[in-house]
């Protein structure tokens, strides 16, 4: 991956935006787009647009949600030790010990999660599992009167974990998921950048996923797209307890995976598959028997109907503190969508007959 993208990539991921909190990241994503895109703009749901060739045909959307799952405050008590709920859906067991970074009007104020110590539970205790409602955040201090200085009801928190690169291109870190989808869409653009091509492409780093796919579905609607590929991680199924008849084979490095799906256009479905083979990017297929969980669901619904595709990449530790994925995939993602995109038309037709 080229020096540039991959800063791009760490500067996402470093950046705390909780779903309804995404205004920093997406500000560091809109910076960014602002290097080669014609048009950068925001809308009021908090959702960046970049676009090349403002009114070419067809309309392109390519949708990366942008959130990532948080902490939400809800409660100081008289010890001044913070109670807490799920943005987003976690294992409250990856939570226990965690560092946070709780973002409050006055900045950052960082904090610990804590449980009772497994040296004072009772024996019955300790075969149970941790649920959110037990754990607390600490922020060191002294009493309700202190901890409510620092922080307010409804201030959002991340978990405090930088990027950690690993040997084969392969990356740790919070909110790959899905930061990496916002990173390919514009990644996507990046290399479509400075190119004769029919089509007004629109990359959109959407919010709220993680809550209801909400972003996306505001998005799609104000844009009206002709076609819409939503980008998001699935599943990386090479790690022990995966079954894959179940779900599939898609290992690190394996490749984009492209989804086939009940609620997915089979001709944009069949057109990335083209794309991938003429390029010879390698990549592994998932089917879906309904709703595919990702942006796809809300854009395929928007108006009288979008046709929509769906491009992850393999992800292992989902929603947990340390994420991975491998970075030849994200390439490969963005390297697979570009040529979607410039073999479309004037004429691309859609409708299904």
């Amino acid at each position: 991956m080229r020096k540039e993208s991959y800063d791009f990539l760490k500067r996402l991921l470093s950046t705390p935006g909780p779903s309804g909190r995404e205004e920093a990241v997406s500000r560091v994503w809109r910076e960014e787009a602002l290097r080669f895109a014609a048009e950068v703009r925001g809308d009021r749901m908090g959702n960046s647009f970049a676009t090349l060739n403002p009114g070419g045909r067809p309309r392109v959307m390519l949708s990366g949600h942008i959130d990532e799952i948080g902490l939400i405050v809800t409660h100081v008590d008289e010890q001044g030790l913070i109670r807490f709920k799920g943005v987003g859906g976690w294992d409250p067991q990856v939570l226990v010990g965690q560092r946070v970074r709780i973002q409050t009007r006055d900045g950052e104020v960082f904090g610990v999660i804590g449980k009772k110590a497994v040296h004072v539970m009772e024996a019955e205790e300790r075969k149970k599992v941790s649920e959110i409602k037990s754990l607390w955040i600490d922020v060191g201090a002294k009493d309700a009167e202190e901890a409510r200085g620092m922080v307010r009801v409804g201030d959002v928190a991340v978990l405090d974990q930088e990027p950690l690169e690993l040997p084969n291109g392969r990356l740790a870190s919070r909110a790959l998921d899905n930061r990496m989808g916002a990173f390919v869409v514009l990644e996507a653009l990046r290399l479509l950048a400075g190119e004769e091509l029919y089509a007004e492409v629109v990359a959109v780093a959407t919010v709220q996923e993680e809550v209801g796919v909400y972003g996306a579905r505001g998005a799609a609607f104000g844009l009206d797209p002709d076609v819409a590929i939503a980008v998001d991680v699935t599943h990386a199924t090479d790690t022990p307890g995966i079954p894959k008849n179940e779900h599939g084979e898609h290992p690190l490095g394996g490749g984009p995976v492209i989804a086939r799906a009940s609620v997915l256009s089979p001709l944009v479905t069949d057109g990335l598959i083209e794309a991938a083979e003429r390029e010879g990017i390698p990549y592994t297929l998932e089917a879906d028997s309904s709703r595919t969980g990702t942006d796809a669901d809300a854009i395929h619904l928007s108006r009288a109907g979008i046709a929509t595709g769906l491009v992850s990449c393999p992800n292992r530790y989902m929603h947990s503190p340390n994420e991975m994925v491998e970075l030849g995939d994200l390439e490969g993602c963005a390297r697979l969508i570009a040529s979607y995109v410039r073999s479309l038309g004037p004429d691309a037709d859609y409708f299904v007959r």
